[in-house]
């Protein structure tokens, strides 16, 4: 029966070609505009690390003296060096890294390219197996490279494309700021989103080119690029002293149980309370340890401005439903006759309502259609704006599946009233009239 009543269909559709124009038009309009937004939220509020983030946690503390203060007050969001080496130091995690961002100077020995910046990552040895970076060629350094401030660099594969043609460059020197240091690693494919582990950067940026032990980039004296906040008697610059009362580096763990993860913060409330005995820490433990996601969600790395589109969006869907109805509706009572006829001959109501709907189906569907073409157009206009997150505006295969259904449901929800409408028509007034 469903093959009759696709044929049915198809032919009510080709009778009146500018009224399904019209209804296959409003579909593909609100499905195109709701799809392009949800899409971009949808790539803006996934889960960077989908088999780790459970495990990840950032731990807060709170260094400050007692000007200001308020027991409702949310702990700073970064940590200061002394609290960093010493959180690092205790070694009450699975995995633990200290890092921070910045901006080196390369000097290339191709002839052929000019000197130029490139951003970098300053941190521990556990931050590549903590958030499971892949390495094309080589691998990253170990706690021993930490503690000696050895002098080598993990690089991107796209800056390996750019100065080695992309072979494997492990043992090449890299001549940066003046130093060369060697190349023990080139990274495979890796670009999380959003740039969970430093927020303090942009919130959807690339991974940066260089990675280099935290150690190292201090005795090379490394410019710092990112927020520093201090208290007191603290002074930011892109050096900051590592005895000022300043926060400038994240911390990381991994925490493979909610159980550690209990015991992890006690211990964030005991070292609080030590370095409070100490005379270092003025105020009362504060402290917080987010998962990643809770930590996202915290930050609130999705533009305000996304969420509203997406609403003002699916409204515009709503908008064009109810016009799809009105369309609906008027075509369907115009077939009053038919109708009356097929019933006549013994159509049940339940049959027509099954025809009606199957129409209604292959109005979605070409909607869908159209209003995948559109989302792909929308999407393409975002990746034109300059925002951060503009390059990542792509339509998986998820959302193209869900295009089409939400296209398909769309459509069989305006066909419902206009169908159970025209099912109501008395058979015997239609064949008097006739």
């Amino acid at each position: 029966m469903f093959g009759y009543y696709l044929d049915l269909a198809l032919r009510s559709l080709r009778r009146n070609k500018a009224l399904t124009a019209l209804m296959v038009l409003a579909i593909a309009l609100g499905i195109g505009a709701s799809m392009t937004t949800l899409t971009v939220l949808h790539v803006l509020s996934g889960d960077p690390l989908p088999e780790r983030s459970s495990t990840l946690y950032y731990p807060q503390v709170d260094p400050r003296d007692s000007a200001g203060h308020d027991s409702d007050k949310e702990p700073m969001e970064q940590v200061s060096w002394t609290d960093g080496m010493n959180l690092l130091q205790a070694k009450r995690a699975d995995r633990q890294a200290l890092m921070t961002g910045g901006t080196v100077a390369i000097q290339p020995t191709q002839s052929a390219l000019d000197p130029f910046y490139e951003d970098a990552r300053f941190a521990t040895a556990d931050f590549f197996p903590m958030f499971g970076v892949p390495f094309q060629y080589g691998h990253g350094w170990s706690a021993a490279d930490d503690d000696s401030s050895a002098r080598l660099v993990v690089i991107s594969s796209k800056l390996n494309d750019k100065l080695f043609g992309g072979k494997d460059s492990t043992g090449q020197m890299l001549r940066l700021e003046g130093t060369a240091l060697r190349i023990v690693g080139v990274l495979g494919d890796w670009r999380p989103n959003p740039h969970f582990y430093d927020l303090n950067v942009t919130n959807y940026a690339e991974s940066e080119g260089v990675y280099m032990p935290l150690s190292t980039s201090q005795d090379l004296q490394l410019a710092h690029d990112g927020s520093v906040d201090c208290w007191g008697n603290g002074g930011a610059g892109p050096r900051p002293d590592h005895s000022a009362t300043c926060v400038w580096l994240q911390f990381w763990v991994q925490l493979d149980s909610p159980a550690q993860a209990a015991v992890y913060k006690e211990f964030l409330v005991h070292y609080s309370q030590e370095q409070k005995a100490l005379g270092r820490f003025q105020r009362p433990p504060n402290v917080r340890l987010r998962n990643l996601m809770g930590w996202l969600d915290y930050q609130m790395v999705v533009p305000g401005d996304v969420r509203l589109q997406v609403w003002l969006a699916f409204g515009f869907l709503l908008v064009c439903l109810v016009n799809t109805v009105g369309l609906m509706l008027a075509k369907f009572m115009r077939r009053a006759g038919e109708l009356g006829v097929r019933r006549a001959l013994g159509a049940s109501r339940r049959a027509l309502f099954a025809q009606l709907l199957v129409e209604a189906g292959v109005i979605g569907l070409s909607g869908g259609i159209g209003g995948l073409l559109l989302a792909f157009l929308g999407l393409w206009l975002v990746r034109q704006q300059p925002a951060s997150y503009a390059a990542l505006a792509h339509l998986d295969p998820g959302m193209l599946l869900t295009t089409f259904l939400l296209a398909l449901g769309a459509s069989l929800l305006a066909g419902l009233l206009p169908a159970w409408r025209a099912c109501q028509i008395t058979p015997a007034l239609q064949l008097k009239s006739n």
